[in-house]
Parts: structure tokens; C-alpha cells; sequence
């Protein structure tokens, strides 16, 4: 499937964040979204997610204009995962991520049928918390949890995926793991994500193409060697950066920060 912007706006009543962008994302691609805090990173998702409208412009799904399809339609082939999940939840794993096959459901059809309890299972076994699906979610680590809430995403069966800072609340070796269990899942399954993610490195190390917004605009949109530059970084983040090789590829180290403003 293929995500399309074109000069697409949106924010929140008539305070306009995310000002005439236009991008693409192409069939089993992953693509970061970076920027400083404040530049719209987050917005930019639920726009294009609907949960917040369109001001102006347009966002399609294979040509399907997304703001004006039906909220079932586009939860058939777009799962979100926003940053905050709720963690007081005493649903098992496995009835929580049932719920993702309500798209797939009339609203006369209240039980799971044989090939939704597949789809569950399979979900559940592609983010390896077969173990923990008679669990209750709130029992959880911080990392079991969001593997939980990408079973329930997964269940979707959508091929399009929009998540919102994942790793923010993990730790280094979880946000490692999990990390890594989307790129098996962007490979295998063959998924398109969407990522906002905070940590330049780790966006570096995933993504196959970085946005950098600023200010609500798009800065530039490329392959994270060619984006993640001293003077693109410098313009978005007000940092001095240089780009190093490691064995895992490019990596930004930061050198100094802009004097704070008087």
C-alpha cells in the first residue's frame, strides 16, 4: 500500500501545526519522523491517522482520500500505536487483541469467528507473547505491553503502520527488542510504518527514509545519511552534530547545543 500527502495541513481547531506537506510512503518502507519538540511530529500522525481533520490538502491510501472514507474502512488497512497506552487494563493479551478484529466485524456479528481467533493467534505468536496471552495486561512490563498493544494493531490485518514514539517508556534493551522486532515484521509481513521517533541514532539505524519537521514544515525527506547532516541537524535541532561509522552504520554524535536564548 501507498501513503500520499499532497500540501496537506492540519492541527487543532483553527490552530493550524502541520502547514502544506507533501510526502510518500511506499509499499513495506519504513519511515522516521524526527524533529525537535514542538515541530509537529505527533499531529502529523493523528492527521493523517484522522484524528485530527484535514485543513487543507489531501492524505491517500492507495488513492483513497483517508478524511473522507469510513472509519472502518481505514481501520482495515491502517493500525495505530499511540505513544500513551492505557496500563490499568484487566483484559487478558489474548481478549485485548481481539478487539482488533471489530473492523472486520458487522455490527450484528458480537462473537469471533474461526478465522478471527487465526488471525488473534497469529498476531499474538508474530510478537512473540504466545507465553503471556492468558495474561491480564495490566501485569505486564512496560515492554510485554507494547508488544501487547502491536498484537492487537497486528490483528488489524492492516499493512499500514502509524506508531507514535514506541520506545519512549522502555528501557535501552527494550527499545532494542522491539525495535527489532518491527524491522522483522516491515521485512516478513511485508508492513509500511511510519515512525516518530526522538532518538536520531536509533531512527539512523531502522528507518529507510528520515522526514525532519520543523516548525510544522517539512525540512527534507531522503535516505538518513543523506538527511542527518551537520547542517540540517544544526537548522532542526539548533545542535552541532558529526556523523560517525560504527558496525551498525551511520551514527550522530552531538557535539554542542545553541546557547539558551536571554
Amino acid at each position: 500500500m501507498t501513503l500520499i500527502t499532497k500540501d496537506f495541513s492540519t492541527g487543532y481547531e483553527e490552530n493550524k501545526i502541520i502547514k502544506s506537506i507533501s510526502l510518500s510512503l511506499e509499499k513495506s518502507e519504513w519511515l522516521g519522523i524526527v524533529g525537535a519538540n514542538g515541530s509537529g511530529k505527533s499531529t502529523f500522525l493523528k492527521g493523517i491517522s484522522r484524528i485530527l481533520d484535514a485543513h487543507t490538502g489531501n492524505a491517500y491510501l492507495d488513492g483513497q482520500d483517508i478524511h473522507h472514507s469510513s472509519t472502518k474502512e481505514i481501520a482495515k488497512k491502517i493500525s495505530v500505536l499511540p505513544q500513551h497506552q492505557r496500563s490499568n487494563l484487566t483484559l487478558t493479551v489474548y481478549e485485548l487483541v481481539c478487539l482488533g478484529r471489530s473492523p472486520h466485524k458487522k455490527w450484528w456479528e458480537l462473537d469471533l469467528d474461526e478465522n478471527d481467533h487465526i488471525k488473534v493467534e497469529r498476531s499474538i505468536e508474530l510478537t512473540d507473547m504466545t507465553a503471556f496471552k492468558d495474561k491480564p495486561v495490566d501485569t505486564l512490563s512496560g515492554g510485554q505491553r507494547q508488544r501487547a498493544f502491536l498484537s492487537l494493531a497486528l490483528a488489524q490485518d492492516a499493512k499500514t503502520l502509524l506508531l507514535d514514539e514506541p520506545t519512549t517508556f522502555l528501557d535501552l534493551r527494550y527499545q532494542l527488542q522491539f525495535l527489532d522486532l518491527l524491522k522483522r515484521l516491515n521485512n516478513e509481513q511485508a508492513l509500511s510504518i511510519i515512525t516518530v521517533i526522538h532518538d536520531l541514532n536509533l531512527a539512523a539505524r531502522y528507518c529507510d527514509r528520515i522526514a525532519v519537521l520543523k516548525d510544522g514544515e517539512l525540512l527534507a525527506i531522503d535516505k538518513p545519511r543523506e538527511v542527518l547532516t551537520h547542517e540540517l541537524l544544526k537548522n532542526a535541532f539548533q545542535v552541532e552534530t558529526c556523523q560517525i561509522e560504527t558496525p551498525i552504520g551511520l551514527q550522530i554524535c552531538t557535539i554542542k547545543s545553541d546557547e539558551l536564548e536571554r
